[in-house]
């Protein structure tokens, strides 16, 4: 998948929770990366279906952490050894060249950070409008979503103190944190990210269900209170 290592050491930081079904095609899509130099790790929230134990034995370290994904996202990174932390989904996968395109993107020492734009698969058609949806907001806003492979310097990062210590809209107040320092560079190279979540619970009520708790935390609604909405 990689043909080179950018000079830029990047950390690939995967929470998971009982993601036994993702993970054979993750450790596959992700051994190209390890092969090129990537530090990559798995942080994992108590799950109960063999998830650590398939994840180890794909020869990926594996640390277990407190339940919940900013939390786990931080003991990961407490770890990681790259100059750059990029935080991954389990149902996402990172396009061709991401390595190169990562250290492109913050060559310029303009960005601290940024994300990919997204591809959401699944059946419905509406996905893809989504996906865009998603992209053009983001462009706008300045403000990424855990989909879209966020991607930091570790300098920066540990400035912030990592992801704040809630249950939900970590990525969104992490955003909102690195926007005091600069701008997202938005990589047009996309990501391809499960659209289970949308199948799951119906496309348009998913829909209504996300902008509600946007709308909600962006009112100052604590994020304890959505997450048990979300749940």
């Amino acid at each position: 998948m990689e043909a080179r290592m950018s000079p830029l050491r990047l950390s690939i930081i995967v929470p998971m929770l009982d993601e036994c079904a993702q993970l054979p095609a993750l450790c596959e899509h992700l051994r190209p990366l390890e092969r090129a130099g990537c530090d990559i790790i798995f942080s994992d929230g108590g799950s109960t279906d063999g998830s650590v134990e398939l994840a180890q034995a794909s020869g990926f370290p594996v640390i277990i952490a407190p339940r919940g994904r900013a939390r786990q996202m931080n003991a990961a990174a407490a770890c990681a050894t790259g100059d750059v932390l990029l935080f991954l989904h389990a149902d996402t996968r990172l396009p061709q060249g991401a390595c190169q395109h990562i250290a492109h993107a913050l060559s310029q020492g303009t960005h601290g950070w940024g994300r990919f734009d997204v591809f959401i698969t699944g059946r419905p058609v509406m996905l893809r409008v989504i996906g865009w949806m998603m992209n053009w907001r983001s462009r706008l806003s300045g403000i990424a979503t855990g989909d879209q492979a966020l991607f930091v310097q570790r300098a920066l990062f540990e400035r912030l103190q990592g992801y704040p210590d809630q249950p939900l809209m970590e990525d969104v107040e992490l955003c909102k944190r690195l926007l005091r320092f600069s701008r997202p560079v938005c990589i047009a190279h996309c990501v391809m990210t499960s659209g289970r979540r949308w199948e799951a619970r119906g496309v348009w009520p998913t829909i209504f269900l996300m902008w509600r708790l946007r709308w909600a935390y962006w009112r100052g609604v604590s994020a304890t209170e959505l997450a048990k909405v979300y749940r």
